[in-house]
C-alpha cells in the first residue's frame, strides 16, 4: 500500500537550518496592493504568506524552500529584499 504525504508532511523531511540573526527575505511593510500579496499568498509552495484571522498578512521566512517564487512575483513591490541565506543556513532537501 503506498502511503502519501501531505505538504506539511513533505516539508518535515527537509531540515532547516534557520540565520535567526539575518533574514534573507524582507517585506516591504508599505506595500498595501491586495492583488500582489493575494499572489505571494496563493503561489508560496511553503505556504510563508497568509493572512490572520484580522485579515493581515503574515510571513515568516523560517520555512524557506529557496524557490524563489517570491523572488519573482514580489521583488520590488511586497517584497523588499530577496537574498540566498548565509553559508551554511537555509533548506537541506531531504528524500525520506
Amino acid at each position: 500500500m503506498t502511503q502519501y504525504l501531505n505538504v506539511d508532511g513533505l516539508l518535515g523531511i527537509d531540515r532547516f537550518n534557520v540565520d535567526e540573526h539575518t533574514a534573507h527575505i524582507e517585506l516591504n511593510k508599505d506595500w498595501k496592493n491586495e492583488v500582489e500579496i493575494d499572489r505571494l499568498v496563493r503561489a508560496c509552495p511553503a505556504g510563508l504568506y497568509r493572512y490572520n484571522d484580522c485579515g493581515e498578512l503574515i510571513f515568516d521566512y523560517a520555512g524557506c524552500l529557496e524557490c524563489g517564487t517570491c523572488r519573482v512575483l514580489g521583488l520590488g513591490n511586497v517584497v523588499e529584499k530577496w537574498e540566498w541565506p548565509q553559508g551554511g543556513f537555509g533548506v537541506s532537501y531531504r528524500y525520506g
